[in-house]
């Protein structure tokens, strides 16, 4: 059976930069089941994985835009140094958690100075291409149930 709309894919992946440095990986865990169609997957390898079977392995370069997307200017700002807890130790690199308008996101310090602590809310994969190292385990026929959720269920996939 081929990855197509109304399909569930099972996969490994390992997840590399430009420089070839390991981001992420499913290697040694249960492999990645998603929904194709739904959007669980970047656009640029749900595009890679459509008429995939299992046992297919093959590498691909996601290119920024159909990753996390490009790096966007507006994401980053100056913050006054006092909005910080009083004690804290702050350094480019660093990860907080700050209120944005949907909710909940994760920011990255990118430079500290006197007053001013600047941040990043990007993804921290925005404006890189993704490098895929993919085995495809298992295809088969979404349940309609997991049609009409939007999303896997059972073994690796959400629990009702």
């Amino acid at each position: 059976m081929q990855i197509a709309e109304r399909t569930v894919a099972s996969f490994h992946y390992t997840l590399t930069s430009p420089e070839g440095q390991v981001i992420d990986s499913s290697r040694g865990r249960e492999p990645l089941p998603y929904l194709h169609g739904v959007g669980q997957i970047v656009p640029g390898l749900e595009k890679a994985m459509a008429g995939r079977v299992a046992g297919d392995s093959f590498q691909v370069v996601v290119p920024a835009a159909e990753g996390y997307g490009e790096s966007n200017p507006e994401m980053m700002q100056a913050v006054p140094r006092g909005a910080f807890p009083q004690d804290a130790e702050i350094a480019p690199g660093m990860q907080f958690e700050a209120q944005g308008p949907m909710g909940p996101i994760t920011v990255v310090v990118t430079a500290v100075d006197a007053d001013t602590v600047t941040i990043d809310a990007n993804h921290p994969l925005a404006g890189m291409p993704l490098h895929f190292d993919i085995e495809i385990v298992e295809v088969r026929e979404a349940s309609v149930e997991e049609v009409l959720h939007g999303h896997v269920h059972g073994a690796g996939g959400h629990e009702h």
